[in-house]
């Protein structure tokens, strides 16, 4: 098996394949009128098609769904393909589960659900994928419910914080398309070759998407697509490896989702003290994330982007970086994200100084 050709194939038929249905889906949105309006907790300002996720979700399923019949079927003469076939019931329970949120997130879009609702479907599905499909953190614990619990929270937890990311055109797309080639090079650099893979696949389907969804977009991904990106990203996450015994890697490795994730976790967590603060429910959209603070300091919509792109890919780098180096660099590393978010507070803390100035 030619892994290299086969990477590479996976990834440009995810793409051409995302490319197509996109195209098919934003088309067919804007005649039966499935669009999102101009609101006052949204940024954009003119109506924009729906159902970006129905792509994203349609080609990842179909992909999978289509392999998984592939090896059924095929005469296994190869290791990597009987691995892979005995699998396949895990990969099915994967599909079924971001499909109940992908349902959820589609509902959602057209009847705006309350939130207690999403959060225990979320958490439902999340629980099902973890406990079923052994997508679960194990932490040197021995009892499966509890390891598929704190799982599930982390699942909900990336569903959600990729949800708040949609707020921009391409910003959430593309941090998730940036965070999934970071996480397919250390499932590469681990051996797991059907996680890098599906990780490829996923990137694809994003890619493809973001050709239709970077700025100006001419269409949205929906909480439909968000739930589903959040799922898959939390998950690939969850199955890849990162600390082996026996090798060089420090304990800190598994630490590498958080580094991955700084920017996006960052986003999350200071929209939501900033709403809790104002007295708001932090899952009432508004106007104060993290890109439309940046915005607010005079960059463009595609340069506030690119700025979320660059610092995403810094701290993504730095977790590579964490597979091969010793303790002492390590450290520098997690300094190297400290310095990355301090550069973002310090941008947005000069709002407060040219505010005060003005006053």
């Amino acid at each position: 098996m030619n892994l290299p050709i086969v990477y590479l194939a996976a990834l440009l038929a995810a793409f051409a394949g995302s490319v197509i249905l996109t195209a098919i889906v934003k088309k067919v949105a804007v005649k039966i009128k499935f669009v999102a309006h101009p609101r006052q907790d949204r940024f954009h300002k003119s109506i924009i098609p729906l159902g970006g996720g129905i792509a994203i979700f349609a080609t990842i399923a179909l992909f999978c769904i289509t392999v998984a019949i592939f090896v059924k079927i095929s005469p296994l003469d190869n290791i990597h393909l009987k691995d892979f076939a005995s699998k396949t019931n895990e990969l099915l329970i994967i599909i079924a589960c971001s499909a109940i949120l992908f349902a959820l997130g589609l509902w959602d879009d057209i009847k705006n659900l309350n939130p207690p609702i999403k959060l225990f479907v979320q958490f439902a599905a999340a629980f099902c994928a973890a406990y079923f499909a052994d997508v679960r953190v194990e932490l040197f614990i021995e009892s499966k419910i509890i390891t598929s619990i704190i799982s599930s929270v982390w699942i909900v937890l990336i569903i959600n914080v990729f949800n708040f990311l949609d707020n921009m055109d391409g910003a959430s797309t593309g941090i998730a398309l940036i965070a999934t080639i970071i996480l397919f090079f250390a499932a590469a650099m681990s051996g797991q070759i059907f996680v890098a893979g599906f990780a490829l696949v996923f990137a694809g389907a994003l890619a493809g998407f973001l050709v239709f969804n970077f700025f100006p977009a001419s269409i949205f991904m929906g909480d439909a697509g968000s739930f589903v990106v959040g799922f898959f990203i939390a998950l690939i996450t969850l199955r890849t490896t990162y600390y082996q015994s026996g090798q060089t890697n420090e304990w800190y490795v598994v630490l590498m989702p958080l580094v991955i994730m700084a920017l996006p976790l960052y986003d999350f967590i200071s929209v939501t003290l900033l709403r809790i603060k104002q007295g708001k429910s932090p899952f009432v959209g508004d106007t104060q994330h993290f890109s439309h603070r940046l915005k607010k300091r005079g960059l463009t919509e595609t340069q506030t982007v690119l700025t979320l792109y660059l610092a995403t890919l810094a701290t993504g780098l730095g977790a590579i970086i964490l597979k091969i180096v010793n303790s002492t660099y390590g450290l520098l590393v997690f300094f190297q994200i400290v310095l990355v978010l301090a550069i973002v507070a310090i941008l947005e803390s000069t709002e407060k100084n040219d505010a005060a100035n003005q006053q």
